[in-house]
């Protein structure tokens, strides 16, 4: 036979079976195929023209898979259905401004509460202070004398003084309860003579009452003192300081008020400091105050 071409061609399916020769030829390699043969691609197109020779003939066949309706074989890859993570939720930021507006809120109210008991507490006072009027006690020294001036044999000088002092309550409301702890004392030139306290009582409403204080003390530095002392009371004038801190309690109508205290200074010139001889009070100046 001389070279010529055969061409064949199959149609698309049987129409009673349904099987193409494409789908027949293909079942049969697989069945005849080794297990450990990787498997075959499927077929990507419609239609496959492929070139058979056989001899001297050649034969082009054309393969025509099966119809549209068939569903590829193909898997999808395995991240097809995964999904990118989602970003983490920021947190509220609304709370911080909450904590924020709380803190500013217990302040506001602390500051407020702060503020209203102190304008109730100074309203209290000034409604004392209208209604009691008080007034910081008056004191005096009436009298000085000095039962004991000596030097000792260790050089040490003794003095014992004896101070008449008057207090005077100038409140109409308002008594006076004087307190244990009080303290009295009597300075020359930044020198202490001698020191003692008030007794403790109780002073009522406008009231003048008659201290008699014994002072006593003792100087390492007597020989010196004593020799300042008789120079200065050549000149009839002995500057003194009378010292005095008393702890006492205020009575307004019946109600006890807290603690204060009274300082004051009493500045005195005298004209002489011989024992047992009448001291002149020339001069005499006093200041008190209150201390809470």
């Amino acid at each position: 036979m001389g070279d010529h071409t055969i061409n064949k061609v199959y149609p698309v399916a049987d129409a009673k079976s349904g099987v193409t020769p494409a789908q027949a030829s293909s079942s049969l390699g697989h069945h005849l195929r080794s297990p450990l043969e990787p498997p075959q691609p499927p077929q990507t197109k419609n239609m496959h023209a492929h070139t058979q020779t056989t001899g001297d003939q050649k034969i082009n066949k054309i393969h025509s898979m099966a119809d549209g309706n068939t569903k590829s074989a193909i898997a999808p890859p395995l991240n097809h259905h995964l999904r990118p993570p989602l970003p983490p939720t920021p947190p509220p930021t609304h709370t911080k401004k909450q904590k924020r507006s709380s803190c500013c809120k217990c302040i506001c109210w602390t500051l407020c509460i702060l503020i209203t008991l102190l304008i109730i507490f100074a309203a209290i006072i000034g409604i004392l202070y209208l209604v009691f009027k008080p007034k910081i006690p008056n004191y005096s020294v009436d009298r000085l004398t000095i039962s004991q001036l000596t030097l000792n044999l260790d050089l040490s000088l003794y003095a014992r003084f004896n101070v008449q002092i008057t207090a005077t309550n100038p409140n109409k409301k308002i008594g006076i309860f004087y307190q244990k702890g009080s303290h009295l004392s009597v300075w020359y030139k930044n020198t202490n003579l001698c020191q003692g306290s008030l007794p403790v009582f109780y002073q009522g409403h406008q009231n003048k009452t008659v201290l008699n204080v014994a002072l006593s003390g003792q100087n390492q530095y007597g020989r010196t003192l004593l020799a300042a002392l008789q120079e200065q009371q050549q000149t009839g004038q002995i500057p003194l300081d009378l010292k005095v801190d008393v702890p006492v309690k205020i009575e307004l109508g019946k109600l006890k008020l807290m603690k204060v205290r009274i300082l004051g200074k009493c500045m005195l010139v005298v004209d002489n400091l011989s024992a047992n001889n009448k001291i002149s009070i020339k001069a005499t100046s006093c200041k008190f105050r209150l201390k809470l």
